[in-house]
């Protein structure tokens, strides 16, 4: 529900605001693709098969195989403990690990489900305006949100792993639930940037461990079909809640779009506080926060917060060569660079493993989250700023226009979970998304500066079959080739690489857009009035808007064929880019899904454990590259 917020904003603004609504709106949709990522045990080769491997595939091959030969022997290991008897078990508190799902009756996964779909729906990001702030200011609230949201996802996951899924869970949504009381007590707009910073880093620990948990519920084959229902659930509350927001911002206030959250995010906790059953540790406090990698954590949120706040202020509060946004940006991707040598040399329980990123596959399954979520933000960000700058709508009527799209969306995410659970086969759904996608962006090419229903609604419904597939399945995907210890982190850096390739994906398409715009205007200046002209020049091409439908007639149309132009030369960077996409998603390596589920186990015991075998199997297999040379 708390998607309908961002259509509050835009019914009580004025269209001279459109350009930050609809940026907000788009910060929204990203904020809620952030969920994603699952896993399985891949099959390996034994240490003495490097030298054949290597010689019938080559060094490089010959690596990604010894990762996964490293893989298999930590499976086996983990096998063999669940199969010798009482003394290979875990100490008391630990969750028996077993071949087969938890055990639930229909009625309780429905509930169980039901409460994460909640959260998924309510975790959407809100917008509402009140203050008399500048433009500036008030895209900070949207803004706010997406910085809190995508900084503070990497860490989720590794708490999860020493405290346990439910404990975090809802913490997390404790988090979301006092972040959006603050946002509705607002008293003034930096109070709302601040609450909404905090309803953000509640967000993205609620996206990032609604699908953990799910992983940890369901087989590998099973989960595929919630992760399908829970897509489908999101894409339905991005229809009705752009709608539902602009009703109650019209009949009541729009502190509700914050207040609503409450009692329906409540009852989510309710049910999973009672309902949800997965193995909770019983992690020393003390000692669970001294195994937190906070070097890592404050690395990796504060690379990211620098980073996002340059990209916010490139363009619309400083330019792009301003001092102070270069320092942002290279200071953002130094610290970055700072976080993996944390990850790679300091932290025990490292935040995002590099292991992470050894093999192909995982490499493809990150690449095409990538260039998936940006292309999917590019649609719920553009699409709306064409409905309202070329053909003249209001930011409602522009949101219901995005009704095939996300309909497309929510129908095909559902097929392909049911189509993942019955075939065992993940890769045929990505490669199908992958390849409709690009005919999909390709087409938005060709959208025309009139008002043309079929093409708008044939086009949204052909790019929405190509989005639907890759929310979920490269996450199966990526969890087929990792160990089932890995499982939280994976989840939790594939929601932040689809988090940043969405904040980036927003800059990219609007330099564009306004590069080639003000070369279009000068094309036709000498169509247009000195006046017009100077209104032009140097705006945004989201803040024009209202601009260009005050134009008379005679003005009107060269402008909107010089916008139209604009967000075609965008178009063809995406569609190049889904292009990308495709060839990386070739990449990925089949891997057969399995119907039998081992419950993953969390707590410290569990995660030295994970840490121990994985040194030995890497000391193993540098033995094994030594005798080989």
């Amino acid at each position: 529900m708390a998607g309908l917020m961002e259509s509050t904003a835009t019914v009580t603004g004025g269209q001279d605001e459109a350009a930050t609504e609809i940026k907000s709106s788009s910060s929204s949709l990203e904020g809620s693709t952030d969920c994603s990522a699952k896993m399985e045990a891949p099959k390996m080769l034994a240490g003495g098969a490097k030298e054949a491997v290597e010689a019938a595939t080559g060094p490089a091959e010959a690596d990604e195989e010894q990762e996964e030969a490293l893989q298999d022997r930590y499976q086996e290991k983990e096998d063999s403990r669940d199969d010798n008897g009482p003394e290979a078990q875990e100490a008391p508190d630990e969750a028996p690990a077993g071949s087969s799902e938890v055990k639930m009756s229909k009625g309780k996964v429905a509930l169980i489900m039901l409460a994460l779909c909640t959260i998924v729906t309510t975790a959407l990001p809100t917008i509402a305006r009140e203050f008399n702030t500048s433009q500036a200011d008030y895209a900070w609230v949207g803004s706010a949100y997406l910085l809190g949201a995508a900084s503070s996802t990497p860490s989720w996951g590794k708490v999860s792993d020493i405290f346990g899924r439910k404990p975090v869970l809802l913490a997390a949504n404790v988090v979301f639930l006092i972040g959006s009381l603050l946002c509705g007590v607002s008293i003034n707009i930096k109070m709302l940037v601040a609450s909404r910073v905090v309803q953000g880093i509640g967000s993205g620990g609620l996206l990032t461990l609604v699908n953990i948990c799910v992983s940890d519920l369901f087989s590998m084959r099973t989960r595929s079909m919630y992760f399908g229902i829970i897509g489908m659930v999101w894409a339905i509350s991005g229809i009705i809640g752009p709608v539902i927001g602009g009703l109650m911002t019209q009949y009541t206030t729009w502190r509700w779009c914050f207040y609503i959250n409450l009692p329906i995010d409540g009852v989510a906790f309710l049910i999973i506080f009672f309902f949800l059953e997965l193995h909770t540790p019983t992690t020393p406090l003390l000692a669970g926060l001294r195994a937190i990698d906070w070097l890592g954590s404050l690395a990796v949120v504060g690379g990211t917060v620098m980073f996002l706040i340059g990209l916010e202020y490139g363009g619309e509060s400083y330019p792009w060569s301003s001092p102070t946004v270069i320092c942002l940006i290279v200071f953002g991707i130094v610290t970055w660079g700072i976080f993996i040598l944390i990850q790679w040399k300091v932290s025990r329980y490292p935040v995002m493993p590099l292991w992470l990123f050894t093999q192909r596959s995982t490499l493809a399954a990150y690449g095409t989250v990538l260039i998936h979520g940006a292309i999917y933000t590019s649609g719920s960000f553009f699409l709306p700023l064409y409905f309202q700058a070329v053909l003249g709508e209001t930011p409602l009527k522009s949101g219901i226009l995005l009704f095939p799209n996300v309909i497309a969306v929510s129908i095909v995410s559902a097929v392909t979970g049911i189509f993942i659970r019955k075939t065992g086969l993940c890769l045929p759904p990505i490669w199908f998304g992958t390849t409709v996608l690009v005919l999909g962006t390709g087409l938005y090419i060709n959208l025309p500066s009139h008002r043309s229903l079929v093409k708008v609604i044939l086009y949204q419904l052909v790019a929405g079959m190509g989005i639907g597939p890759n929310f979920q399945a490269p996450i199966i995907a990526l969890q087929s080739h990792i160990r089932p210890s890995d499982i939280a982190t994976a989840t939790a850096s594939i929601a932040f690489c689809r988090n940043l390739a969405s904040s980036i994906s927003v800059v990219i398409g609007g330099v564009i857009i306004q590069n080639r715009l003000q070369s279009n205007i000068l094309e036709i200046q000498h169509l247009l009035s000195p006046k017009t002209l100077n209104a032009l020049q140097g705006v945004s091409a989201g803040a024009s808007v209202h601009i260009i439908q005050a134009l008379p007639p005679n003005e009107k149309q060269p402008v909107l064929d010089a916008y139209t132009k604009s967000l075609s030369t965008m178009w063809i960077f995406y569609t190049a880019l889904a292009a990308i996409g495709f060839i990386v998603s070739l990449l990925l390596q089949k891997k057969k899904l399995n119907k039998e589920h081992e419950v993953t186990k969390t707590g410290l015991d569990a995660q030295e454990r994970a840490r121990k075998e994985r040194l030995q199997m890497e000391k193993e297999a540098k033995s094994s590259r030594n005798k080989a040379v």
